[in-house]
């Protein structure tokens, strides 16, 4: 079953990392496999959520762009240095293929061609072999007389003239590989010579005294039904098929992005691509034609649903879920899909119901991950946003995890509030969220803190860094809010050209850096609004 993936936004926050670990655990129990995930670095509340309840902090995600890992190309097309060329000839055929990729020790080292083996055919002298006595039975059909060596290498003799003729003007050695039908004085000269091998055509027999010395000197011997000329034939196809290595072959990685492979296939013009992973074993041949033939990832969103906020590659992707509580923006899907949006405080309020919904027992770790990230979003029922339904999914899930959720939220708060080790811009970043409104860009910052001193003793820092960050990204309005939890209110800090926007929206007369907005703590309910209202009315 295909993995689907599963996370929050960009600037994962507790809610969104909870939400991604608690639905990816409900949907396991489902039967549908899933794995969570993360777009950036966690935050320090969270940080102390996943530590407190000794929760392995999910995975990173980078973006969810096709890869070439994502294309139906020919998996498992490979053939081992060791193989003949007639095996690699008769795979090519049968398999329509008109490249090999072969592979040593199971890592590719290159690649033969139809090409390649048809001028071997056609330039060869066919005088010399190296091979194994395996290749040997296999593609004459033979039979194991004697067998003393796994390889066989030597120079080819056919006994095509007069016995007295060939025993007196004929010298074979160990290096000599002699073809031959049953023709006897020959085979006991061959046999006392001590040659590598010696191949009977037509099923022809050999003496049993010429077999004891045969065993004595060590030769090997092969038996097969096809005559001499089919025979001739045939040898140059026993020879192990790095004799028709290329070895200048362009591969490509699994990992490679499709829209890369595309470039450099458009450039080299070449028809067959050999696939190789990062420890560089091949694992199948890619067609240009494959390109079209994919499969994209899946991925379910959680506590968002906008492409500006979701991964880099989401319009490669197949969205098959998504469950939020903010509003509803611009992403489309090409098929319908379960939607889950709810006018609650937070994400996990949401997956709690769908526990409850499904018959699926929430186990005490789930439990407290919920607690976290609904207590984090709701800021323990302060948030404007918070509803009846978060309340009472608060009560069930400290229950069921054994928790005080006041204590523990004193914890959580203090531990998210530590900006130690921290600069201003990646404090400013933390929580950060970008909007498209009106063709206006729009950035909103949010930092909940129970020490909002630690701000604004250096607010000077901090308006300069705003202002550094909007002139570089050039957004139209910038804005930071360092939301007092205890006092239920946030100070705001702002660049210079949203003050006249921030002034309408919270009817302020002349708003100063760092002014004090009380009862002002939802990004989400009562900041946002508050803008798009008056941009709208322009």
């Amino acid at each position: 079953m295909k993995e689907i993936l599963v996370f929050g936004h960009k600037k994962p926050d507790t809610d969104a990392v909870t939400s991604a670990i608690t639905l990816s655990h409900l949907k396991n129990r489902l039967g549908i496999n899933t794995k969570p995930c993360i777009l950036g670095d966690i935050n320090n509340e969270t940080k102390f959520v996943l530590n407190y309840f000794g929760i392995k902090e999910p995975k990173y995600l980078n973006d969810v762009k096709l890869q070439v890992r994502d294309l139906n190309y020919e998996k498992n097309v490979s053939m081992d240095v060791s193989s003949s060329i007639y095996k690699g000839y008769t795979f090519m055929t049968e398999n329509e293929i008109s490249s090999l990729p072969i592979v040593k020790n199971n890592k590719f080292i290159g690649a033969v061609s139809m090409k390649e083996i048809v001028k071997y055919l056609v330039d060869s002298n066919m005088m010399s072999l190296h091979t194994s006595y395996n290749n040997l039975l296999d593609v004459l059909n033979g039979e194991e007389v004697l067998k003393f060596d796994d390889d066989i290498s030597g120079e080819i003799v056919f006994a095509s003239i007069k016995s007295t003729t060939f025993i007196e003007n004929i010298k074979l050695d160990h290096n000599t590989i002699l073809i031959l039908g049953d023709r006897h004085s020959i085979i006991e000269y061959a046999v006392a010579s001590g040659v590598k091998l010696i191949i009977i055509t037509g099923n022809g027999n050999i003496k049993e005294d010429h077999l004891k010395l045969a065993r004595l000197n060590h030769v090997n011997i092969i038996k097969t039904p096809y005559l001499t000329y089919k025979t001739s034939k045939l040898i140059p196809l026993t020879n192990y098929i790095d004799i028709v290595l290329n070895k200048n072959i362009i591969t490509v990685n699994d990992k490679e992005y499709v829209n890369e492979f595309a470039a450099i296939a458009n450039k080299t013009k070449k028809s067959n691509y050999p696939v190789l992973n990062k420890k560089g074993e091949c694992l199948g041949i890619l067609r240009l034609s494959n390109i079209h033939d994919k499969n994209k990832k899946q991925v379910i969103l959680v506590d968002h649903n906008e492409k500006e906020q979701s991964v880099d590659g989401l319009e490669e992707a197949e969205i098959v879920e998504i469950v939020d509580h903010h509003k509803i923006g611009a992403n489309t899907t090409s098929f319908p899909i379960n939607f889950r949006n709810m006018t609650v405080g937070s994400t996990n309020t949401i997956i709690y119901k769908m526990y409850k919904e499904n018959n699926v027992e929430i186990p005490k770790d789930m439990a407290s991950l919920m607690l976290a990230g609904i207590i984090s979003d709701t800021l323990l029922f302060k948030s404007p946003t918070t509803t009846y339904d978060d309340k009472i999914a608060v009560f069930n899930l400290a229950e069921i995890a054994h928790i005080n959720y006041v204590e523990f939220a004193n914890k959580m708060f203090e531990a998210g509030s530590s900006l130690i080790g921290k600069t201003t811009e990646e404090i400013i970043f933390a929580d950060f969220k970008n909007f498209n409104i009106d063709n206006k860009k729009i950035g909103v910052s949010q930092l909940s803190t129970t020490n909002a001193n630690e701000i604004l003793n250096n607010i000077d820092e901090y308006v300069d860094t705003i202002n550094k960050i909007s002139n570089i990204n050039e957004y139209d309005i910038l804005a930071f809010f360092v939301t007092d939890i205890i006092k239920e209110g946030s100070y705001v800090l702002y660049s210079s050209k949203s003050k006249e926007i921030l002034e309408q929206g919270f009817d302020l007369a002349d708003l100063k850096q760092g002014c004090y907005l009380p009862g002002i703590i939802s990004r989400k309910k009562q900041i946002i609004p508050r803008i798009v209202d008056i941009l709208e009315k322009k």
